[in-house]
């Protein structure tokens, strides 16, 4: 363990493609959804009608920020869909390097919150596992509920692009991180904001745009490829339900 740091410092992840691999974890619980009756053809015509309105925002509006497909869907029912998390495990390793040197740990995704809190209890107990002990922050995209019931609605904005950025700067400052000192990953172009909000930027398995970004900017490459699943336990989900359920306004 490194001698304590004078001032707070964090690692900021994206998830999807970054620690775990692709497909992404939403795509991989509508598919369950989907295969368990769960979503039906009046969800189909709820995302139909949100995509509409976000198409003047453009495709990567429509695309991560139009959550209607969950409209009707209770908490419960997202995370019964989800049995196993798979991570790099060279990205478990880099998130126990940043731990073990003293610094917090954030989620920074564009995935829905329940399922990246799932996510980052996961990750909290391989990390426990390992002998380290670190709480995981979680920044994502909370849906509108009413009743306990999924609207379908993004409560503020879906969080990509430069929501991303304004996210880490919100975190920041509530935490009082240094964004200079801080480090961040990930694995797309809708990444860039996040990787140049802090003064370590890292890109993970990135395709040839990124690459020549990161080879511009200096930032670091790191190809992770070796997969590790790990079983999402009921008593993990409940434990992020009732999270969940303790944040509902």
């Amino acid at each position: 363990m490194s001698e304590a740091r004078q001032e707070r410092v964090a690692a900021f992840f994206d998830i999807d493609g970054t620690l775990v691999p692709e497909p992404s974890l939403e795509l991989q619980m509508f598919r369950a959804l989907r295969r368990s009756g769960a979503i039906t053809l009046t969800n189909y015509a709820w995302w139909g009608a949100e995509a509409v309105r976000l198409l003047p925002r453009g495709l990567a509006a429509v695309a991560q920020g139009n959550k209607c497909y969950l409209h009707g869907l209770r908490v419960e029912q997202l995370l019964e869909a989800m049995d196993t998390v798979a991570f790099f495990e060279e990205g478990i390793a880099r998130v126990e390097w940043h731990v073990r040197h003293d610094y917090e740990i954030v989620f920074v995704s564009g995935m829905v919150k329940p399922l990246a809190r799932m996510v980052a209890m996961a990750l909290e107990c391989e990390l426990e596992a390992r002998g380290v002990v670190r709480e995981v922050l979680v920044s994502a995209t909370k849906l509108e509920e009413r009743s306990g019931v999924f609207t379908g609605r993004v409560l503020g904005e879906a969080n990509f692009g430069e929501t991303k950025r304004r996210a880490m700067q919100i975190v920041a400052q509530a935490m009082q991180f240094n964004l200079r000192e801080s480090h961040a990953y990930g694995n797309t172009l809708h990444d860039r904001p996040m990787l140049e909000t802090v003064g370590h930027a890292h890109v993970v398995n990135p395709g040839r745009e990124l690459a020549d970004v990161a080879n511009r900017r200096d930032w670091g490459i790191w190809h992770w490829h070796h997969e590790r699943k790990f079983a999402s336990e009921d008593s993990l989900k409940d434990k992020v339900k009732l999270e969940m359920i303790g944040t509902h306004p």
